[in-house]
């Protein structure tokens, strides 16, 4: 049994602000991995967490770690054949919003230099095992070069699939591919419909258009959202907002994060090969700079930087003093930051190195059905961003706070009901009501019992008496 009480002012009704003041750590979730390059979640598992090793040799991998039992499955959830060049391999993974009810996933992976986006359905005997005989192939393409293959692919909130790219490899874009918007999937952010097929009579093309692709009926390709990409490594959408971050690799100088608003209708220009960061590259044949969309953040190769590694934005439960706050680091320096970001200020910027940075290889970022943040390692780890207040109220000692649990709809087994906090489990009496009391005053995630999330409210101790009146079942 952990436990932490915090001390703080009684504040009902206001909400907790992300900021750079909660200081922050790393907990190893597990190593010993083949080149992790992602770790996501499938929608409503809050027990596992799936990692995707680029490759062991010619072999990419997704592994399967058990959050309940803290294990990594000895059996990969699914391996593929990928090319082996350094940035080639099993670079993506994204599950059907619909997963728990279809089985259905895609992973974006490179073969024999080509990039692949394939379907797979989870196999009916065992859900830690992907039955590999289901594939079903959505889209293929060339890529010119060996890197710049992009490989990171979501579902949006609108329920499509969205992929990056990467502009083709080598350097400067020779092909101007990313420009390029006829007949010219590289250097773009794509979107799919993977429940439709416009192609009937292609066995190796299995995607509709969404209807609202902003080329759709006009000059350039149907499945293009954005575009002027050089290689997206990684983006995220926002779950609260539906907001769209993409951290693009830079050149030779300058590395950038761009924004899409949720509210847009896609068709944004990111500038490149016309720009690198705000810096003009290559203008030949470019428009005027307000054709283009520039990023809302940018660094230079300074201080050892040679490429980003685009983050996730913090949703979670257990840091709610860091909610909507954006997270990214440096591949090479090990530098790492956060800031927030409304859609037109950039505030908070905050140099998170010394707690969660340092060294070379942050690979990428991922979130648990909990929405708490991870880091994959390049050298084989899991890391899980954690703050440095001390213990936590854990009864069931899974690592992830009872309030967080509850307020996520999957209690702790040793709370009979959301008001039943702590010792004795099973039973609702003073000590609950203390335990939710100290809570509430130190605006604890543990009294934060009923939407709105994050605010401490009446609606938390109606939320509470309720529960605790009815006592255990």
């Amino acid at each position: 049994m952990k436990m932490l009480i915090a001390c703080g002012a009684l504040a009902a009704g206001v909400t907790l602000a992300a900021g750079g003041s909660v200081s922050l750590t790393t907990e190893t979730v597990v190593s010993g991995l083949a080149r992790p390059v992602f770790v996501t979640h499938a929608p409503g598992d809050f027990d596992r967490i799936f990692i995707v090793e680029q490759r062991s040799g010619s072999t990419g991998r997704i592994r399967v770690f058990d959050l309940t039992t803290n294990t990594l499955q000895t059996t990969p959830f699914l391996t593929r054949t990928v090319s082996t060049s350094s940035e080639q391999g099993l670079l993506g993974l994204a599950f059907h919003p619909d997963y728990a009810t279809n089985g259905k996933f895609y992973i974006n992976y490179t073969v024999s230099g080509d990039t692949f986006v394939d379907e797979f359905t989870v196999s009916a005997g065992d859900p830690n095992v992907a039955d590999a005989t289901t594939r079903r192939p959505i889209m293929r393409f060339d890529q010119p070069f060996s890197n710049h293959n992009g490989g990171w692919i979501a579902f949006g909130p609108d329920g499509y699939l969205y992929i990056s790219t990467g502009d083709g490899g080598s350097g400067g874009d020779p092909g101007n591919r990313a420009q390029d918007i006829t007949n010219q999937p590289l250097g773009k952010m794509l979107r799919v419909d993977v429940n439709g097929d416009d192609f009937p009579g292609d066995p190796g093309t299995n995607y509709a258009i969404p209807a609202d692709n902003p080329f759709v009926g006009a000059t350039g390709d149907d499945e293009i959202w954005a575009y002027g990409l050089r290689n997206a490594w990684r983006c995220a959408f926002d779950r609260a907002t539906g907001d769209l971050y993409l951290a693009d690799v830079g050149q030779n100088a300058v590395e950038e994060i761009s924004f899409q608003p949720g509210s847009s209708t896609g068709g944004e220009n990111y500038g490149w090969r016309c720009y690198e960061g705000n810096n003009a590259f290559n203008l030949t044949g470019c428009g005027p700079a307000s054709e283009y969309v520039f990023p809302i953040r940018t660094y230079t190769h300074s201080g050892g930087n040679c490429s980003i590694t685009g983050g996730e934005v913090y949703r979670g439960c257990a840091i709610p003093e860091l909610d909507g706050t954006y997270f990214y680091a440096d591949y090479c320096s090990g530098q790492a930051f956060s800031f927030v970001y409304d859609g037109a200020n950039l505030t908070e910027l905050t140099n998170r190195t010394s707690e969660i940075g340092g060294g070379f290889g942050i690979a990428s970022f991922g979130l648990d059905a909990y929405g708490e943040m991870y880091i994959c390692r390049l050298s084989g780890s899991i890391e899980k961003i954690v703050p440095t207040r001390g213990l936590i109220e854990d009864c069931d000692e899974n690592g992830i706070e009872d309030a967080c649990q509850v307020a996520a709809g999957n209690p702790p087994a040793c709370g009979c009901t959301a008001a039943d906090l702590a010792e004795p489990f099973g039973v609702l009496d003073l000590s609950d009501v203390q335990a939710f009391v100290s809570g509430f005053v130190a605006q604890d995630p543990i009294a934060d019992l009923a939407a709105p999330f994050g605010v401490f409210d009446l609606s938390d101790l109606q939320a509470f008496v309720t529960s605790f009146t009815g006592g255990c079942p």
